[in-house]
């Protein structure tokens, strides 16, 4: 992927329920117009899903589920046939967690990325740091590597963490809520700190609120854009400084939901 290339990111919150929604999973991957989709929350096993969803015509599908049925997992769809294929990142606490897995496509490298959402007070939230606490260094060296080798990285997934004010519509009734406590937030700064990556969407829309990502199905968050941004791209300087272009694919309307996430797309120049 030298040339210019569109990345698409999603959670789908089970990928067997957004394939059955019609609009679903599989009218928008037959619809859209990236060279490679990243998935999260797939939640299944691939004899568990239809062939259009594991073998769509013109994708190469690669699904790294959890060891534990029905939980996490995460996916990359290529139009282009991975050159290698990555799944974990070296901390054995979570090699079958189902939360990580990287492609490479040319030059570029991209990952697919499902963080622990976390909860306040919980051994969930202790899981959440750990992965935290493991994956920073791994980011570092793992920049390191790529750019030795003149490549670029993209780690695309749902972060579980809205880094500022401005990617959280509720910010102030969030303060002591998992995915906004100051602790998450300072350590997303240090991965775009200390480890140099850049936050793509946020680069190309400095100063907006959101665009959000995620709304809770309760209530009437969706139709009131009450929404969180946690899904990014997060990018290598040298292709972040190739972003063309990048929008939420935020459904018409709440009734035209296939998740409670939207499609995070950008286009890059070659």
């Amino acid at each position: 992927m030298s040339d210019g290339f569109v990345v698409s990111t999603v959670n789908v919150n089970g990928l067997r329920a957004a394939a059955r929604k019609d609009p679903g999973f599989v009218s928008w991957l037959g619809s859209t117009s990236a060279d490679v989709v990243c998935l999260q929350e797939t939640r299944a096993e691939r004899e568990q899903l239809s062939q259009e969803v594991v073998a769509p015509a013109g994708w190469h599908v690669v699904l790294a589920p959890a060891a534990a049925k029905g939980r996490a997992g995460v996916a990359v769809y290529s139009r282009a046939e991975p050159d290698a294929v990555r799944v974990g990142f070296g901390a054995a606490e979570f090699a079958e967690a189902g939360r990580y897995v990287e492609v490479d496509l040319g030059a570029v490298t991209v990952a697919s990325l499902y963080l622990p959402s976390g909860e306040v007070g919980t051994p969930r939230q202790e899981e959440k740091e750990r992965f935290m606490d493991a994956f920073l260094p791994y980011l570092v060296q793992r920049r390191g590597q790529v750019e030795a080798r003149g490549r670029e990285l993209v780690v695309c997934g749902d972060w579980n963490i809205a880094h500022r004010e401005a990617d959280l519509r509720n910010w102030r009734g969030n303060r002591r809520s998992s995915g906004f406590l100051p602790q998450e937030r300072a350590w997303l700064s240090r991965v775009f700190g200390e480890a140099g990556y850049v936050d793509v969407v946020r680069s190309l829309f400095p100063d907006r609120e959101g665009p959000y990502t995620w709304w809770s199905y309760r209530g009437r968050a969706f139709d009131n854009d009450t929404g969180w941004r946690i899904d990014y791209q997060v990018a290598t300087p040298g292709l972040a400084a190739r972003a063309v272009s990048a929008r939420v694919e935020r459904a018409a309307a709440h009734g035209e939901r296939w998740s409670d996430h939207a499609p995070v797309t950008v286009r890059f120049g070659g």
